[in-house]
């Protein structure tokens, strides 16, 4: 499954696919009743609380299976029941979850992803995230070719002029644009600011339709790169953009898009769920 432009697909309907192709596939070393259980606690994903109809609902199980699967996971302390006789994740979810947020570090977890794909498409590849109306890089890896993109971690360049920052404009909330917007005039004078906004409401369209944005020498001459945005499993939210990045000189850009795309919407899918 590859990023797409959409609202990544909610973990419930993730695991409720895993499971039927498990089932499809007739594989033996599938425990179904432990997917069972996880599919169960991965409705809360977006809910604080739910009733066994609910759950019955959402998960398309059997009511005697719910409510076996209801009993188990409240003894466990993974589920607790509210005072109005719903369900809630209980302290040994909040635990485990407490654990790994503590130990999620994106940025570390990428980099040997971002080293294997510059190597192996000899592309310059580099995760950013918005911070004061530019981009500023956080992991960098160059391509081995002989010319390349050359750009460090710690490196800012325009959000409404790159295809990173565009795609992290693109995925971003509502709110979290209104943000980007705010910083962008606060720095630009009031032509720069509307000819940035202008850019950006056409990165979120260019983005929707076909998941994900493109600079073809507006930053700088020489480079051209896509990006796309990288949906981190972890928090629920996008939280970083990623591009690839060549010399234009050496690439068409259809030929590069048609390329590059493809693998790079799989590798931010990779890094976001940390696999």
């Amino acid at each position: 499954m590859t990023q797409s432009s959409s609202t990544p697909l909610p973990l419930l309907d993730r695991m409720d696919s895993l499971l039927n192709d498990s089932k499809d596939g007739n594989d033996r070393q599938f425990v179904t009743a432990l997917g069972r259980g996880l599919m169960l606690l991965a409705a809360f994903e977006h809910h604080h609380a739910l009733s066994h109809q609910q759950l019955c609902q959402m998960t398309k199980l059997p009511k005697a299976t719910i409510t076996r699967l209801i009993h188990t996971l409240v003894m466990l302390g993974f589920l607790r029941t509210t005072e109005h006789g719903q369900y809630q994740l209980g302290s040994s979810a909040v635990r485990l979850s407490a654990t790994a947020w503590s130990r999620h570090d994106m940025v570390t977890s990428a980099e040997p992803l971002l080293r294997q794909f510059a190597s192996e498409n000899e592309v310059s590849v580099n995760l950013a995230m918005e911070v004061e109306g530019e981009m500023r890089y956080h992991a960098c890896c160059r391509s081995p070719a002989r010319l390349s993109v050359n750009l460090q971690a710690g490196s800012a360049v325009p959000v409404a002029y790159t295809a990173i920052g565009r795609a992290f404009y693109a995925v971003s909330s509502p709110a979290r644009q209104a943000v980007i917007r705010n910083n962008l005039q606060e720095n630009a004078s009031e032509e720069g600011y509307h000819r940035a906004q202008a850019a950006l409401n056409e990165a979120v369209k260019h983005y929707k339709e076909h998941g994900y944005t493109l600079s073809d020498g507006e930053f700088s001459h020489d480079i051209l790169a896509v990006a796309v945005g990288v949906f981190d499993v972890a928090t629920g939210q996008y939280t970083y953009s990623l591009n690839a990045s060549v010399p234009r000189a050496n690439w068409d850009a259809a030929e590069y898009r048609a390329m590059i795309v493809p693998k790079l919407q799989a590798l931010a899918e990779r890094i976001g769920s940390g696999v």
